[in-house]
């Protein structure tokens, strides 16, 4: 009998469970964010990783990961010997690489190393396709992504002072047009 087929190769998931999955999460209503395969000899862990602009609850979870495990059982071929599943959603440790992540932080407070080597904290407003625009010490100021080196949110134990939000919400809506 031939040995299972290792399931990833470099710490890559394999292409074809990427694009089994992808459907199913993106049908729930969701967006995958992460698809990571790791084997043990024979046993394997894969680990989905969920996200959506309006965040994920505990109920879904559990839904997705029936959904998930249910798909899995049906490509058992892809995966080459027994599996741990877990779905989760990103924690607030994950970096904030791209727009999508920029405008889920809207209005949490961020940590951002420039690629200058500059550090500082802000607050996240409106975070456009090429740029974000942070809140930083009174001041708004526009940072494009591709100067960040890294970004990650700030976790807050009190409320965001109403002032700073005001400010914010204030420069996410799209200038008035003079009528006059």
């Amino acid at each position: 009998m031939p040995s299972p087929r290792p399931a990833q190769d470099a710490g890559q998931p394999p292409e074809q469970l990427h694009g089994v999955l992808e459907p199913i999460v993106r049908d729930a209503g969701f967006e995958l964010d992460q698809l990571d395969v790791r084997a043990a000899g024979r046993r394997h862990t894969i680990k989905v990783v969920v996200d959506s602009d309006s965040g994920i609850g505990l109920d879904d979870i559990a839904h997705l990961s029936r959904l998930v495990s249910a798909e899995l059982d049906q490509h058992e071929h892809l995966i080459g010997g027994s599996y741990t599943l877990e779905v989760t959603s990103p924690g607030v440790d994950r970096p904030l690489t791209g727009p999508r992540h920029w405008r889920r932080a809207h209005l949490r407070q961020v940590a951002v190393r420039t690629r200058e080597g500059a550090t500082f904290t802000g607050r996240v407003g409106r975070a456009g396709e090429d740029a974000v625009t942070l809140l930083v010490d009174g001041q708004l100021r526009e940072l494009r992504y591709a100067d960040v080196d890294h970004a990650g949110v700030q976790v807050e134990f009190r409320p965001a002072p109403e002032a700073e939000l005001q400010l914010l919400q204030g420069a996410s809506e799209p200038p008035q047009e003079d009528t006059a």
